[in-house]
Order: structure tokens, then sequence, then C-alpha cells
């Protein structure tokens, strides 16, 4: 696997939910075991609201859209996110439903980061753990900011 389009995404990526932690090129070699490579076509759902999954997604390419399906006919949108971006960085803290749908905009390519492998990135790169796990909640934190600044229902 190569990681260095991801890498070169996250670590040029300039939003307010940027994933924050700059990663040394050797914490990305211990964390490319933990991750798995998925192709995701436009138009196709990444995450699907109220599921169940314990996945953090990083994207290398491409754009997604998070909406939520409302419980009156329509949807509403609540982001677009670029290359660089993680997205469902909520399932790695428990099991709750998904809070969102994440459709890809255009052909998307995605590294999945399962809840199980962060125990063993836990077991076996204690600090690399803690450094995503913080990056994770940072992300988490700014969007419910932005969400509650905006007055959209965070569930």
């Amino acid at each position: 696997m190569d990681l260095s389009a991801l890498m070169e995404a996250v670590a040029t990526l300039n939003s307010e939910d940027a994933f924050g932690p700059r990663l040394s090129p050797e914490a990305w070699q211990a964390l490319e075991p933990m991750l798995t490579r998925h192709e995701v076509r436009a138009g196709e759902l990444l995450l699907k609201q109220d599921e169940l999954d314990r996945t953090m997604y990083f994207l290398e390419r491409g754009s997604l859209q998070v909406f939520v399906t409302r419980s009156a006919p329509g949807t509403h949108r609540v982001a677009i996110l670029r290359a660089g971006s993680v997205v469902g960085e909520a399932g790695l803290f428990g099991e709750t439903p998904r809070m969102a749908n994440v459709e890809a905009m255009s052909n998307c390519v995605v590294w999945a980061f399962r809840a199980p492998r962060l125990d063993e990135l836990s077991a076996r790169h204690p600090a690399l753990a803690l450094e995503v796990v913080r990056g994770a909640a940072a992300v988490l934190a700014a969007r419910m900011r932005a969400n509650l600044e905006r007055a959209v229902p965070v569930s």
C-alpha cells in the first residue's frame, strides 16, 4: 500500500475541521497496516444515517457530501468534505448510530480505520493511538461547534 497521496492530502487540507495531528512518515508507516483502502463511486453512500458502524475514514481523493434525512420529506446538507478530511470519527468513540449520510460527489479513495484496529494500535503504539484519538476528537468537536452555531440538530 502507498499512503503518500493520503499523507499529502491530510497535511495540506486547510479547514476548520481538518485532522490536526501532523503525523511523521514513521507514524504513517505504523498506521498503514491498520488501514484498508476502498474506492467509492460518485453517487454511492459511504455512511448511512442511523446505521451502527465503528469506522472512521480518511479521504485521500475526491469529495463527499454530508447530509441528514429528516422525518419531514427532503434532506439537509451539512457539509462538503475535500481530500484530506476524515469522516465517521464519532464511530471510534462508541456504539452509536451514524448521525448523517455521507455520499461520494465524485469518485473517491478512502482509507478505513476501524475501532478494533484502534485497540490494536493502542497496544502496539500507544503514543500514536493517542494522537489519532486526539485528532479525531478535535474534528468531532469542531464539527459539533459548527453545527451548534448553525443550529443544526446534532441527532
